[in-house]
């Protein structure tokens, strides 16, 4: 037997592993990495982290990939090239992170890589009819399993694809296995650069579980917040927002779009809700002369009434009134305090941080891959049932290190 193989097999009997898992989001902000002691799987999975830190990006990763992120026409070479750097980048960041905790890659059973997306094409956005819906992560898994000596886990989205899905979210897999209370209607809501939420039943009938993207969620407000103030990334605690008054006209247009009238569930990326979307909407709605916080205020009141808005239909699907829903918010998001301000007033729900739950909610995109890894490599087979954009599938493609 490949020695590799033997090792694996051998993981994948231990009553804990340690896994690594990794996420770099549409924001480009950084690398997280969380380092997690994983025990069972499915709804047995216990989770303890042991450590977590955002390797930032710095501005030169950001240069090179926003050379071909959500973008149609692009330098092939440069996104061939780009694979590999960012595999051998993320090793590294690995590698210091390990050295910085003190822990030996041999101590590593696993990396689970989501790997750095540039481009999301679900078939309703590139309607090209004999194409099905496709997806994009680089970061190449070999590299980063021979430069971290450590058996790695990549391209999860495929899997989802293959059988049926549109590649994300995947948040409902890792959301259901850890967070399922009975007795307690759960909403997952991650905040990232796009947004979703996981519904999970009090029931914890997994055919009931529920996930979908709504939207934007700080891709926009990041984006001009970078066009206007290039030394700034994001609008930290809303300040500039604040400042600023919500545009009705402007508001109703950048809410005007077959995405939102699109039936759930259904994902989307920047390559909708980019620099152009807001450009035709402010030509559209003849607002050009709007003042920077004026826009930033407006991008915020997008992102929660469509984000509100799409909780609200899903939950009319249920059996339960929005009241008996507990929110628990998570990604940058929820650092945004006009966002969440504007949520609560737009959803009579009782909200939460995640944090309440055992994970930090800055980590828990990584410890959710690191959850599909642990399910790709000790896991049964786990049924959701028939519900459109969850397939019962495992997710992962393995990489050996030698």
């Amino acid at each position: 037997m490949n020695q590799n193989i033997s090792n694996l097999y051998q993981i994948a009997q231990k009553e804990t592993r340690t896994i690594i898992g990794l996420m770099s989001g549409t924001s480009l902000d950084g690398l997280d990495i969380a380092l997690c002691e994983i025990s069972g799987s499915g709804k047995e999975t216990v989770v303890k982290l042991r450590e977590f830190v955002t390797v930032d990006y710095t501005e030169d990763i950001k240069i090179e990939i926003r050379k071909v992120f959500a973008k149609k026409t692009i330098d092939f070479e440069h996104l061939i090239l780009l694979n590999e750097w960012i595999g051998i980048l993320h090793a590294q960041m690995i590698n210091d992170s390990l050295k910085k905790w003190n822990i030996a890659s041999s101590a590593v059973d696993l990396i689970a890589s989501h790997g750095q997306t540039v481009l999301h094409a679900p078939k309703f956005l590139h309607r090209q009819e004999k194409f099905t819906n496709a997806t994009l992560q680089i970061g190449d898994g070999d590299h980063i399993a021979v430069k971290t000596g450590i058996i790695t886990l990549s391209d999860f989205r495929q899997k989802h694809i293959a059988a049926g899905g549109e590649g994300a979210p995947l948040a409902v897999y890792g959301d259901y296995f850890l967070f399922g209370q009975k007795g307690e209607n759960r909403i997952m809501l991650n905040m990232g650069g796009i947004a979703n939420f996981t519904y999970l039943p009090a029931s914890l009938n997994a055919d009931e579980a529920f996930v979908t993207d709504t939207g934007t969620g700080n891709t926009l407000i990041d984006l001009f917040v970078k066009h206007n103030y290039p030394e700034k990334s994001y609008d930290k605690d809303a300040e500039i927002a604040q400042q600023g008054t919500v545009n009705q006209i402007l508001l109703d247009h950048l809410k005007d779009n077959e995405f939102f009238r699109q039936e759930f569930p259904k994902t989307i990326g920047p390559e909708l809700f980019g620099y152009h979307y807001v450009e035709t909407a402010l030509s559209k709605s003849g607002q050009n002369q709007i003042t920077v916080p004026d826009l930033l205020a407006t991008l915020t009141r997008f992102s929660a009434e469509t984000i509100a808005e799409a909780i609200e239909i899903s939950v009319k699907n249920t059996t339960h009134k929005i009241q008996d829903f507990k929110i628990y918010i998570s990604g940058g998001g929820a650092n945004n305090p006009l966002l969440v301000k504007w949520l609560k007033e737009l959803l009579p729900c009782q909200f939460h941080k995640s944090d309440e739950l055992g994970i930090p909610s800055d980590a828990k995109e990584a410890v959710l891959f690191a959850v599909l890894a642990n399910e790709t490599v000790s896991g049964k087979a786990f049924d959701f049932g028939t519900k459109e954009g969850i397939p019962s599938v495992t997710m992962g493609k393995i990489s050996f290190p030698d």
